[in-house]
């Protein structure tokens, strides 16, 4: 079958099809309170100046799309991706109702941790409202000692360094950063330097902010780089479709995400982490279930396979008679949770007078009295310093004391 058949398929189910397809809703989870708080966020929103920063991601966008509608002055949107960043000014200019006159709409290609963010907030007229969805959000970030400090540097030192420049040019009477399920109870070093990034959010430079709130994320139904989207590559690319046997997951679509996000920057209560009410009996999705619907969806009966070399080879022939490999794989890599969670050890879950969302608040670990955040800048800037994977570790957990790390010396570059 060409190329351009596979790609044929693809395009006959919308974007919204792919989300009911995945997450057997119809409508929106949180769309209910949305409805019920538009004029509470109109009145937070309307005339503000917003700062949106890794606006150009998948989370990040689909939250700029729907803010861009409650009436802000400005919105200036930062991301170090030009190609996130076009596609997002096309897509709002391309909607029906375009990008609303009056707004002061910039996309800048910025790395929000460096020194031009610096020099942006230092020149810029205040910002009401800062949202922050910049981060490495991949559990194979942590494959090896050099990808492991590039992920604390963004989601800790720079946001640190980000945080102070903020209070210094009295940015962010209302600041929301984005969080991970992953965060709660982490397994792996990625969750890890989210509950860090958690602790960072409300704890340093934080004076100036009236409403500081965070979320923490199901998964978001093909977003970039999930492995969702890559089933869809692999269709695409005449490859098989893997997923690790055994694991479950919550989702979102992409408009979910957003309104989860427009919730809790204006309508959560300050010091609180929210994420959307999900039953696990009833949402927890397994992997290769969803890896089974999408194949059906685009015309092919799935095929299971143990050896990688075998659903490699046998792709093309099985597409002929309407079949496609799925490559079942062990949950053996490093950092990976069976299933997914909301609410850590020491938390406790609070309703927040929201219908479809609940929240904690935030409870502080020992990360900001004993220099931990001050020994990782130091890791991560000076490079001549010796220092391990196992070193990080160790030191995390003995700071977040519900930090399960498993090391097996397996990654997930090391999967299809």
């Amino acid at each position: 079958m060409p190329t351009d058949i596979a790609k044929a398929l693809r395009a006959e189910l919308s974007a919204s099809q792919l989300d009911a397809l995945v997450t057997r809703r119809e409508n929106s989870l949180i769309q209910h309170d949305i409805s019920e708080q538009a004029a509470n966020i109109d009145r937070l929103v309307r005339g503000r100046r917003v700062l949106v920063v890794g606006g150009g991601g998948s989370i990040g966008s689909a939250t700029t799309r729907l803010l861009v509608d409650y009436g802000p002055s400005s919105v200036h949107v930062v991301d170090h991706s030009e190609n996130y960043l076009a596609e997002l000014v096309r897509d709002l200019r391309g909607r029906p109702e375009g990008l609303p006159d009056g707004i002061d709409f910039r996309a800048l290609p910025i790395d929000y941790g460096g020194p031009v963010m610096e020099r942006l907030l230092a020149e810029s007229e205040p910002y009401d409202i800062v949202l922050n969805f910049a981060a490495l959000k991949h559990v194979r970030s942590e494959k090896d000692i050099y990808s492991v400090l590039q992920m604390l540097d963004t989601n800790v030192v720079k946001h640190i360094r980000f945080k102070e420049w903020l209070a210094r040019g009295r940015h962010g009477k209302r600041y929301f950063a984005v969080s991970t399920d992953k965060a709660a109870n982490p397994t792996s070093l990625m969750g890890a330097s989210k509950r860090l990034m958690e602790d960072l959010v409300f704890e340093v430079a934080a004076e100036t902010a009236k409403a500081t709130t965070s979320a923490r994320f199901a998964n978001v139904a093909f977003s970039n780089g999930s492995l969702l989207q890559g089933f869809l590559y692999r269709l695409e690319r005449f490859q098989p479709l893997a997923a690790p046997r055994e694991t479950k997951r919550y989702f979102l679509s992409h408009r979910e995400a957003g309104e989860l996000c427009m919730l809790a920057a204006f309508c959560a209560p300050d010091h609180h982490i929210i994420f959307p009410r999900m039953e696990p009996e009833i949402e927890l999705q397994s992997l290769p279930d969803i890896a089974v619907r999408v194949l059906l969806a685009h015309g092919y009966q799935p095929e299971f396979f143990d050896r990688e070399d075998d659903a490699r080879r046998s792709v093309r022939e099985m597409a002929r008679s309407g079949r496609w490999p799925v490559l079942l794989t062990p949950l053996d890599t490093s950092g990976e949770k069976p299933y997914e969670e909301f609410v850590g050890e020491g938390e406790v879950q609070t309703d927040v007078g929201l219908k479809t969302v609940a929240a904690v608040r935030h409870v502080t670990s020992l990360t900001t009295t004993d220099g931990l955040f001050d020994r990782i800048a130091t890791a991560v800037n000076n490079p001549g310093s010796a220092i391990d994977k196992a070193h990080i570790v160790s030191i995390i957990k003995n700071r977040i004391v519900n930090f399960r790390h498993v090391e097996s010396e397996r990654n997930l570059d090391q999967r299809l």
